[in-house]
């Protein structure tokens, strides 16, 4: 078995029919066998995937168990040589499972690869980040990439015929070869959903492996459609793993620094709130309802 293919799944029945509908299209080269857990939705992804798609593999679970632990389920039955990480909410572009294998296939110090992600529009979306640092957070949460572009790679002056090494590939398309995950180990499940792939990317490059943006596969990624459902909570274990993230790796202290650096970007959210009323709809409901998260982020910040 060349390629194992993963997707988890929370709700995401009409997505999660056309991300198997483009894989299942576009073949990659030598065997492949795709995995579905679901986490326990209730939208009939479950159905849809046995009268639609036999030949795919289904682990239906009980409860949402979150990301890292249902990507770790099909991990544990995957017979591939190389496992993709897929989101349900994708469309895998003609030719591109293909062109991230033998990419990896050619470069045996790649323990990882991403392809380009594109908005359902072709806009490029972010798909790979540098190393997540205090400084690195600091500079993204007040958007000074405005003014030089120092957390976020700038992906829109890179080549898109040559492929690059970079820090951190997302995780909703992430290619892995298996010898490099059983040296550094499966996704870490004191993550419930956010930071996992961030982890994982860390401890990959910690031990010798190069990860890779292979910018000629394109994937189409509508982006957050399971976390849209709740957001609010979404927004608040997004922070909480990322501060999980530099407590584990950075000790306490980088733990507390990033705390503190949450208490002023939200004070500060806060503080230019009113000036979205000068706005019209729907900018104006987004940047409140951005300001709510961010006050609900507050009150959680000593919790956290």
């Amino acid at each position: 078995m060349n390629l194992s293919i993963l997707i988890v799944s929370w709700n995401t029945c009409d997505l999660l029919k056309g991300c198997l509908s483009s894989t299942c299209t576009h073949q990659p080269a030598g065997g492949y066998e795709i995995i579905v857990v679901d986490n326990a939705s209730t939208d009939g992804s479950s159905q849809m995937v046995q009268g639609e798609f036999p030949q795919v593999r289904l682990i239906e679970n009980r409860e949402n168990l979150g990301f890292a632990r249902a990507s770790n389920q099909a991990l544990a039955q995957a017979a591939g040589e190389y496992l993709l990480l897929l989101n349900p909410d994708t469309r895998v572009q003609t030719g591109s499972l293909s062109t991230l294998l033998a990419f990896m296939e050619g470069q045996p110090q790649a323990g990882a690869a991403g392809p380009r992600l594109l908005n359902p529009d072709d806009w490029l979306q972010p798909s790979c980040s540098p190393e997540p640092t205090l400084l690195r957070e600091l500079w993204r949460l007040f958007h000074l990439d405005v003014l030089w572009p120092y957390a976020l790679y700038p992906m829109h002056t890179w080549d898109p015929l040559d492929p690059r090494p970079v820090d951190v590939i997302q995780g909703a398309c992430l290619m892995l070869r298996r010898e490099a995950l059983n040296q550094v180990g499966i996704l870490d499940e004191a993550y419930f959903i956010y930071s996992e792939e961030v982890d994982l990317c860390y401890r990959l490059r910690k031990n010798g492996w190069q990860l890779y943006w292979v910018p000629q596969a394109q994937v189409i990624h509508y982006g957050g459609q399971s976390t849209q459902q709740v957001s609010a909570e979404m927004f608040l274990l997004l922070y909480q793993s990322k501060l999980q993230y530099f407590r584990k790796h950075h000790g306490r202290l980088a733990g507390l620094a990033y705390k503190m650096i949450l208490l002023a970007a939200s004070l500060t959210r806060l503080g230019v709130s009113p000036l979205a009323w000068l706005e019209h709809l729907p900018r104006r409901a987004q940047h409140l309802a951005l300001a709510q998260n961010y006050q609900r982020l507050l009150l959680e910040l000593p919790r956290m």
